[in-house]
This record gives C-alpha cells, sequence and structure tokens, in this order.
C-alpha cells in the first residue's frame, strides 16, 4: 500500500483542469444501456423541437450503434430493443437527462409507449453512407394545417430533425430543423465522419494518466467517489432481483464458493456482475459510465472499490486508484473511438488492472507491466451488442486483470518478443486500438450480418 501523498506540483493548473473537464465528460450517469439511451435522446430532443408527439418518427443509425442495442433491456420496461427506447423518447423523454433522458417513466407512459409502437408510429433503418461509428438522425413528422385549413385536406406536414454523431451526447449542429416538408433541408455533414465537442482531445499518455492520478491534489480528483458510489448500489440492487443471466448472484451461492472460494476474488468478480446484470437486463438504477459506456463504468469501478475494501486501501489510496482506472480506459479509448468491433471490457479491464496494481503497492513500471499483461490476452474479444451476456464477458476481463496485476506485482510480463506487446507501453495501446478500430472492421460487419440475419 501506498503511504499518504504529499502533493508534488508536476502537472501545471491548466494541465490539471483539462484533464479533470475530460474525466468529466467522460464520466457521467446513464440509466440503461447507453445505445438505446442515446437514441432515445435523439428522440426526445427533436419532439422537443417539433412541439407535439410526432405522428411519425424515423430513426437512421450506424451499424455499430444498431448492434449495440438490438438485443438489451430498456429500464422499467421488461421489454428488449429500439423500438420502446424510441417511443417512450417521444412520450416522456427530457433530452435535458441526457443519458438518464427515461428517468421520468410511469406505467402509464409504458402502456402508452407499447400502444404507439402497436400502431406502427416507429421506422428503424440503418444509415448507409456514413463512416461515423456513434451516429442517430431521428426524423419526426406531424401534420400542421396552414390557417384556415383543414388537416385532412392539408399536404403541410410539420418536420423536426436532431442529430447524435461521435459521443453519445453529441448534437451535430443544426440540432433539429423545423420546416414544412416543401421546404425541408438536410445535414450536409451526414456522410462525415462528424468532430467531438469539448475535451475528447486532450492528449494523454500513460505516464501522463499515472502522474495525474497520483499527484493531483484530493480534493480535486475526490469526485469519483461518485463512481464508486453509484455502480456499488447496482450491485446491491441486483441482488434483489433476477437480472439477465445472474452471473453475479450465481458466483455469490455456496456451491460457486466451492469452486471459485469465498474470496477477494470471487467478491470481486460478483460485485462487478451483479452491477452489469442489473443494467443489462433493464433495472430502473443509474450508473455511472465510462467513454459512454456503462458497462465501462462499472468495470472501471466495482473492482478496484471492492479490492480497497478487501485490502483495507485508505481513502486517499482508492480515489487515486480510481482516477487511474477510469482515466487510463478514456485514454485507451481516445483512440480506439466511442464504438468499435473490440468489446469494452477489454479497455475498461485494462484500467481496472491499472488500479488493483496501484492498490498492490505498485509502482509506474508495475502498472506498465498489468497492460502489457492485459493487451497480450484480452486483444481480439469482439463485441457483438449490448445484451445480458455482457456480464459473461466482463468477469473475463476482470478476472485477467487480477491476474496481470498479480503478475505485474511479481515483476513478470509480456515483453516486446511476444504478440503485439512493444518495448514502449504507449505504442502497444496503440497496437491494440489499431486492431479494434482498423484491422476488426470486417469482423465487426460480419457481427452485424449475423445478429441481423438470425432467425427470430
Amino acid at each position: 500500500m501506498h503511504p499518504e501523498t504529499t502533493y508534488i506540483a508536476m502537472l501545471s493548473a491548466k494541465e490539471r483542469e483539462e484533464i479533470i473537464g475530460l474525466i468529466k465528460q467522460q464520466v457521467v450517469p446513464a440509466m440503461g444501456c447507453t445505445e438505446p439511451m442515446c437514441v432515445a435522446l435523439c428522440v426526445a430532443k427533436a419532439t422537443e423541437e417539433l412541439g407535439c408527439l410526432p405522428e411519425r418518427i424515423d430513426v437512421h443509425l450506424s451499424a455499430n450503434l444498431l448492434k449495440n442495442a438490438m438485443g438489451v433491456g430498456i429500464p422499467g420496461t421488461g421489454m428488449i430493443g429500439l423500438p420502446i427506447a424510441i417511443a417512450l423518447g417521444a412520450i416522456i423523454g427530457k433530452s435535458e437527462y441526457k443519458l438518464q433522458v427515461l428517468k421520468d417513466l410511469t406505467p402509464e407512459a409504458l402502456e402508452q409507449g407499447k400502444k404507439y409502437i402497436a400502431e406502427g408510429h416507429i421506422n428503424i433503418q440503418l444509415k448507409e453512407d456514413i463512416t461515423e461509428k456513434l451516429y442517430v438522425e431521428a426524423i419526426c413528422k406531424a401534420p400542421q394545417p396552414p390557417k384556415g385549413e383543414s388537416l385532412i385536406d392539408s399536404a403541410h406536414v410539420k418536420i423536426a430533425k436532431a442529430i447524435i454523431a461521435g459521443s453519445h451526447t453529441n448534437f451535430v449542429p443544426p440540432q433539429s430543423l423545423i420546416d414544412s416538408v416543401d421546404e425541408c433541408t438536410s445535414v450536409s455533414k451526414a456522410n462525415k465522419n462528424l468532430p467531438l465537442g469539448g475535451n475528447e482531445g486532450v492528449p494523454l499518455s500513460l505516464s501522463l494518466v499515472y502522474d495525474f492520478a497520483t499527484t493531483a491534489p484530493l480534493s480535486e480528483i475526490s469526485f469519483i467517489l461518485e463512481a464508486k458510489e453509484l455502480n456499488m448500489n447496482a450491485a446491491k440492487e441486483s441482488v434483489h432481483g433476477n437480472y439477465g443471466h445472474c452471473l453475479g448472484k450465481t458466483i455469490e451461492r455456496p456451491m460457486s464458493h466451492g469452486i471459485f472460494g469465498n474470496s477477494i476474488f470471487s467478491h470481486i468478480i460478483s460485485k462487478t456482475a451483479l452491477a452489469c446484470d442489473a443494467r443489462m437486463g433493464g433495472a430502473m438504477v443509474p450508473v455511472m459510465s465510462n467513454s459512454g459506456s456503462g458497462n465501462q463504468g462499472i468495470c472501471a469501478t466495482n473492482p478496484v472499490v471492492v479490492y480497497a475494501q478487501e485490502n483495507q486501501n485508505t481513502e486517499e489510496e482508492l480515489i487515486r486508484a480510481l482516477t487511474l482506472s477510469h482515466l487510463t480506459a478514456i485514454y485507451i479509448k481516445q483512440s480506439l473511438g466511442t464504438l468499435s468491433a473490440l468489446c469494452g471490457c477489454v479497455v475498461a479491464s485494462t484500467g481496472a488492472s491499472c488500479g488493483i496494481t496501484y492498490l498492490m503497492g505498485g509502482d509506474y513500471d508495475r502498472i506498465c507491466f498489468a497492460v502489457n499483461n492485459m493487451i497480450a490476452n484480452l486483444t481480439g474479444m469482439i463485441c457483438d451488442g449490448a445484451k445480458p451476456s455482457c456480464s459473461l464477458k466482463i468477469a473475463s476481463g476482470v478476472s485477467t486483470a487480477l491476474l496481470s496485476a498479480l503478475l505485474a506485482m511479481e515483476g513478470k510480463h509480456v515483453t516486446s518478443a511476444e504478440g503485439i506487446v512493444d518495448n514502449d507501453v504507449d505504442k502497444t495501446i496503440h497496437n491494440l486500438t489499431s486492431i479494434g478500430a482498423k484491422a476488426m472492421d470486417d469482423t465487426d460487419r460480419m457481427v452485424l450480418d449475423i445478429m441481423t440475419s438470425k432467425t427470430p
């Protein structure tokens, strides 16, 4: 364990401010899977601009977003997939809530949403002509007769359009267009890689991430404890229901203790899987996300928290370990992209491994060893959409995170003589993200084709 840290001015106040802004931008509360919530948010914004409940909603989605939204539970509905998210986005969604857009859900609104779907108001299509992997275009329409004309005789339609691209809450100007059908214009950026706003471009390296996490004044980074509160609460709430595949509850049962033991290892796996089970199973509970993913937020948080609790680390050590974990995940995602063919648990569990290594007393070199061990093991795990079985992948990632940390503390690590690992840890990370962002594109297309062509 580390001694209490005395602040060393390794980074300027401006640099720290930029990094803190980046963390606060990328580590945010979310209710339910972020992809369908992103779609619901876009529909909510277009509906607000329309000023009434749409008669028709056309939603155009990138392939990666469609893949991630097809099979996941929508919080509080007992239903799976996009139609109910879209319907509720129009009926009760508020864009000001961002990724908690549906938190005002009521039983009455749910019944209205089911009726809205049955009446055929929603059309979902794949957006073919874009390279942006996270793209949502919502077009809401409602009849609007000019003054003096009856609704039946009027050919005029009121239209509102909203577009989100690049990240889950990034509305692209013009955010919405309201016009008559004969004057409606299109968004010229629809077929381009659209820029992200805010602080996503803050240049990071693993050494910068480590320096910030271990030397920043505690008062500047203690906000990260909110991730602990939300994500551990999700695990607690999960115990009271049967969500997803109940992986977390299964690991906590006596039979599983006979296999995994009643140990730090089993507790870390169960508390992480419990939160994922609840989120993917549609529990009405918020989690703290990372880089647009609730599962990544859970995976970067719960393993670190449970280890710190059972290892009796101090609160300062926990704060710094959580900061290291989350910021490492953000750094890796900068070159990987918000959505990719690579499962996000590879990224987030690498962050968790760094955080746990720090809690074990590891220095920067040991943390680099942990990263090398993670990337040598998990690279290539595919993302086949958000769904209840994500908890299985998270369990694999967290298991590897613990193994990698233990090896690192023993001074054992995969070297540049093996596979894609490089002498420079940042090059190793970019080797991973190059494979995930570029080389796995064909894999991504094949996965989506398999998912969309299965017999119901």
